[in-house]
C-alpha cells in the first residue's frame, strides 16, 4: 500500500491497442506471475492509443486470418452495392494535406458558417492556385483578418507579393493562361515564405514513411539545412539490420492498491528499476539482477535526471503500510549511486511553516550537484553527494509556496501564491547553490498550473483558462529568457491539433515531446492516413524566440503515429507507435534535414505485440539507448482479471 496518488488528467484506457492473453511461452517469461497493471482494461476498447490488436477468433486468443472488420486501425470495406453518403466525393482526392476544394477557413475549430464537410480528413479536390493549410501543420493567422495580439505573442504581418502591373507604355495585357501561371507562382512564393508545407502523397503516391531496412533514411520536410543541427550531431547511429528481440521481461509487483512505481535509468552498465520498496539494477541485455537497494517505504517521486557519474534523487515513504496505518506520508528524501547501487543519503525536513511537522514531498527533481524537492507544505535543496541542506523556501506571509521545481541543465521553479480560488503562478529561474531566484516571469490570469517542459532554454507548459479541452494540460507553450524573466514568445498549442501531454499535479511531468535546436518539437493528434485504412500523425516544431512554426515535419508513416522520447544532440529519437499487427519502432530524426533513420523494428508476433501495446504512452517510461528499448510502468495495481497477464513491470528490447 501507499500513499494515494494525485489522479491522472485522464484515466487510462488500456494500452495503445488493447492487450489479448497472455503470452506464450518462451517469449521472456517473467519468474513470477505477472500481475495487473495499473490503466489495463477490463475488457478490450476499441479507439485506444494506436490501433488495438483484433480480438482474438477463438477462446485461446488466436489471430484470425484476415483483419477484423470495424476495428480502429483494421480497413473496414464498404458494403457491395450501396451508394456513397450523401456529399462524399466519388473519387477520392490525391491525399491528406492537398489543396482542397472550399478557400481557406479562420481554423481549425473555429465556428463555420459552412454546413460540414463530407467528413473529417476526407481528400478534398483540389483547386488549381488556391493553397490550403492542411490539417495538422502549424497554422497561419485565418486570411483576411489582422494579427492578433495575444498574451506576450509577437506576430508579424505576412507582406503580399505584388502582381506585375501593366506599364501603360502600350505594354500588353496578360492572357488568361498567363494570369493563371501568375497566380500559381504566387501561391507557391506564399506557401514557401510562410514556411508551410504540404503532402501530396509523394510520387505516384507513395507514402513518405521511415524505412524498414538498416541504415538506410526517408526524406523528411522542411529541416534547418545542411550539415548537423544547432545542438550538434548525435550518438545513435544506423544500425546495419533495426530488427529487435525481446531480451527480457520483468512482472509485475504484488500490490493491494494502486501503487507508483516511478523511476527508471539507463547507465552505462545497467538498467534500473523502481520496485516494490526497493530500487533494483537489471543487466540490460540479460535482465539477470545486478544489485538492490532496499528502502524504508515505497518510492513515491523520481528524478528523471542523473549525474554524469549516475547519480540521481528519489522521495519515499517513511515506513511500509500497516494495517493501523494504511498510508504512510512521502517524507523521505534520498540520493542513489547507481554505478554502485547505494542508498547514498535519506533525509527528512520540517516544513517553515507549520513547526516540527515534516514535508510531505509531491516531486523531486537533480540539477547539477542539487537535489530540489518540492511539495504543498514546503520545500528543500540538498547536497546531491553529502546530503546537507543548501536552501529552503522561507515562510511568507501571503501565502505563497514552492509547488515544484523542475530540473536538468538549469534549475527553475513553479511559485503558487494568493488563494484558491484565485492562485497566482510565478516562474523564476534559480541560482541552484543558494536558491535565489535569478528571474521571474508571472503567468498570465487563469492558470491554475505550470508545467516546466525545459529550464534550458526555459519553456513552460499551462492549460489556460482551462481552454485545453482534452485533458492534456497544455493549451499554450511560454518560451521565457531566464536571464531577465522577459517572456519571448507564447505559442498556442490547439488541444484538437497537438497531442504532447502534462499532468497538473507535478511540475516536471510533461511528456511526448522534446526541446532542442532552439525548438519545442511535438506530435499533431492522429487523423486518417493516405491508405486505404488506419490513422497517422507528424511530428512538428516551433521556434522559441519567435512563436512561428517551422517548415519542420515528419510523418510516422501509413498507420503509425509517433512522439517525441528525447533529444539525441540536435536529433529527435521518437517512437513509432504500431498497427494492430506490427510492432513497435524508435526512429532519429535528423534536427538539420528531418530525415529519419529507423534504429529499431521491434517483433510482429501476437504474443509479444500484446505486451508491447499494454503500454500505454501516458503511464509509460520510455528509455532508448544503443539498441537497447525499455517500456516500464508507472503504476501499478491488484489484479482485476485475465487481460491483466499481458501486463508487465517493464518489457526490454535489444538490437543485434
Amino acid at each position: 500500500m501507499t500513499q494515494p496518488p494525485q489522479p491522472p488528467n485522464d484515466p487510462p484506457q488500456g494500452g495503445f491497442g488493447a492487450p489479448q492473453d497472455p503470452p506464450q511461452g518462451g517469449f521472456g517469461a517473467p519468474q513470477d506471475p505477472p500481475q495487473g497493471g495499473f490503466g489495463a482494461p477490463q475488457d478490450p476498447q476499441p479507439g485506444g492509443f494506436g490501433a488495438p490488436t483484433p480480438p482474438p477468433a477463438d477462446p485461446f486468443g488466436k489471430q484470425p486470418a484476415t483483419p477484423p472488420a470495424g476495428g480502429f486501425g483494421a480497413p473496414t470495406p464498404p458494403p457491395a452495392d450501396t451508394q456513397p453518403p450523401t456529399g462524399a466525393p466519388q473519387q477520392p482526392g490525391p491525399g491528406y494535406g492537398y489543396p482542397q476544394a472550399q478557400p481557406p477557413q479562420p481554423g481549425y475549430g473555429y465556428p463555420q458558417g459552412q454546413p460540414p464537410q463530407p467528413g473529417y480528413g476526407y481528400p478534398q479536390a483540389p483547386v488549381p492556385g488556391q493553397p490550403q493549410q492542411g490539417y495538422g501543420f502549424p497554422q497561419g493567422m485565418p486570411p483576411g483578418q489582422p494579427p492578433q495580439q495575444g498574451y506576450g505573442y509577437q506576430t508579424t504581418p505576412m507582406q503580399q507579393p505584388q502582381l506585375p502591373q501593366q506599364d501603360g507604355n502600350g505594354g500588353k495585357k496578360f492572357s488568361t493562361q498567363m494570369q493563371i501561371i501568375v497566380a500559381a507562382s504566387v501561391a507557391v512564393v506564399l506557401i514557401v515564405a510562410g514556411g508551410i508545407w504540404y503532402s501530396s502523397g509523394g510520387d505516384d503516391g507513395k507514402k513518405d514513411e521511415a524505412s524498414r531496412s538498416g541504415g538506410t533514411t526517408t526524406e523528411g520536410k522542411g529541416g534547418q539545412g545542411g550539415g548537423n543541427a544547432v545542438d550538434g550531431a548525435g550518438k545513435e547511429k544506423a544500425p546495419a539490420d533495426p530488427k529487435s528481440k525481446v531480451a527480457f521481461q520483468l512482472p509485475l509487483p504484488k500490490v493491494t492498491d494502486v501503487t507508483k512505481v516511478d523511476g527508471s535509468w539507463l547507465t552505462d552498465k545497467a538498467y534500473v528499476k523502481t520496485g516494490l520498496n526497493e530500487i533494483v539494477a537489471y543487466d540490460p541485455a540479460k535482465g539477470t539482477k545486478l544489485w538492490s537497494i532496499p528502502l524504508a517505504g515505497q518510492v513515491c517521486a523520481a528524478s528523471r535526471h542523473m549525474s554524469k557519474d549516475f547519480k540521481t534523487a528519489i522521495a519515499f515513504e517513511q515506513s511500509k503500510p500497516t494495517k493501523a496505518t494504511k498510508y504512510q506520508p512521502c517524507n523521505q528524501v534520498g540520493a542513489l549511486d547507481l554505478a554502485t547501487g547505494k542508498l547514498m543519503w535519506s533525509k527528512s525536513v520540517t516544513a517553515a511553516t507549520s513547526g516540527d511537522a515534516e514535508v510531505r514531498f509531491d516531486e523531486v527533481t537533480l540539477s547539477g550537484t542539487t537535489v530540489a524537492a518540492g511539495g504543498t507544505e514546503g520545500g528543500a535543496a540538498f547536497d546531491l553527494n553529502t546530503g546537507a541542506e543548501r536552501w529552503k523556501p522561507k515562510a511568507t506571509t501571503d501565502g505563497c509556496y514552492d509547488k515544484g521545481y523542475g530540473g536538468g541543465e538549469a534549475l527553475a521553479v513553479v511559485r503558487k501564491c494568493g488563494s484558491y480560488d484565485d492562485p497566482q503562478l510565478v516562474i523564476q529561474a534559480l541560482d541552484p547553490t543558494t536558491g535565489s531566484p535569478i528571474s521571474s516571469f508571472k503567468m498570465p490570469p487563469g492558470v491554475e498550473y505550470a508545467s516546466i517542459v525545459s529550464t534550458k532554454p526555459l519553456v513552460v507548459a499551462a492549460d489556460v483558462g482551462d481552454t485545453a479541452g482534452d485533458g492534456s494540460g497544455i493549451s499554450d507553450f511560454f518560451s521565457i529568457d531566464s536571464s531577465t524573466g522577459k517572456l519571448l514568445t507564447r505559442i498556442a498549442a490547439d488541444g484538437e491539433k497537438y497531442a504532447a501531454r502534462c499532468a497538473s499535479t507535478e511540475v516536471e511531468s510533461c511528456s511526448q515531446l522534446a526541446v532542442g535546436n532552439n525548438r519545442i518539437y511535438v506530435p499533431t493528434e492522429d487523423h486518417e492516413g493516405t491508405g486505404e485504412y488506419g490513422d497517422t500523425n507528424e511530428i512538428v516544431s516551433f521556434d522559441l524566440t519567435t512563436g512561428k512554426p517551422t517548415s519542420d515535419r515528419a510523418d510516422a508513416g501509413d498507420r503509425y503515429t509517433m512522439f517525441p522520447i528525447r533529444m539525441d544532440g540536435g536529433n529527435i529519437i521518437a517512437y513509432r507507435v504500431p498497427p494492430y499487427d506490427k510492432g513497435g519502432q524508435v526512429v532519429s530524426i535528423d534536427g538539420a534535414t528531418f530525415k529519419q533513420t529507423v534504429l529499431m523494428e521491434n517483433p510482429s508476433d501476437e504474443s509479444i505485440r500484446d505486451a508491447e501495446t499494454s503500454f500505454t504512452p501516458d503511464y509509460t517510461e520510455f528509455r532508448y539507448s544503443d539498441g537497447h528499448l525499455f517500456l516500464s510502468s508507472m503504476m501499478v495495481s491488484k489484479p482485476s482479471g485475465s487481460l491483466d497477464a499481458s501486463r508487465r513491470l517493464a518489457v526490454s528490447f535489444s538490437r543485434p
